[in-house]
């Protein structure tokens, strides 16, 4: 597959709505209580700029003929400046979606190696991630890319 990743730029804008909103859905679907559909795009346009523009982070998208399908964010982070932690810079992705469609090619791997080289070409030790654990098929690529669990967030509904 002719594949090119590349920082997406605000012309991006449409595509990337429409790429984020299959993995809303998708989270929609599993967690109503805590995800719901936005009655308009995605994410807005300035929320889009601001990662495009801030220099410590990267907004990367994968292009298969002219067509976006697939995305990853990464950002760059320093650990709280308390005496328990050890000082450290490490990458944080948010998101990593592949569109329908193209999802078992190899865009997600490639797209995770670009954001990890972005995050070691500016001094990150590691790199961490966030998935929910209704997302099995996500939890199984990241943890064939080497990823392991780390911490475990819990929490307890207070209705009944």
């Amino acid at each position: 597959m002719d594949l090119t990743i590349r920082q997406a730029t605000l012309e991006d804008y449409e595509a990337l709505c429409a790429l984020l909103a299959q993995v809303d859905t998708l989270h929609g679907q599993a967690l109503p209580h805590v995800f719901r559909a936005p009655g308009g795009p995605s994410r807005s346009r300035e929320f889009i700029a601001s990662i495009i523009t801030n220099e410590h982070a990267a907004l990367l998208v994968a292009e298969h003929d002219g067509q976006i399908v697939g995305c990853i964010d990464v950002i760059i982070q320093q650990a709280p400046d308390i005496p328990i932690m050890v000082p450290r810079r490490f990458a944080k992705i948010d998101t990593l979606v592949v569109a329908e469609g193209f999802r078992c090619a190899g865009i997600g791997r490639a797209l995770l190696e670009r954001a990890q080289q972005w995050a070691a070409d500016r001094q990150a030790t590691q790199v961490e991630l966030n998935v929910w654990e209704f997302n099995q098929a996500a939890i199984a690529f990241y943890e064939k890319q080497g990823y392991e669990t780390a911490q475990r967030r819990m929490w307890r509904s207070l209705r009944e």
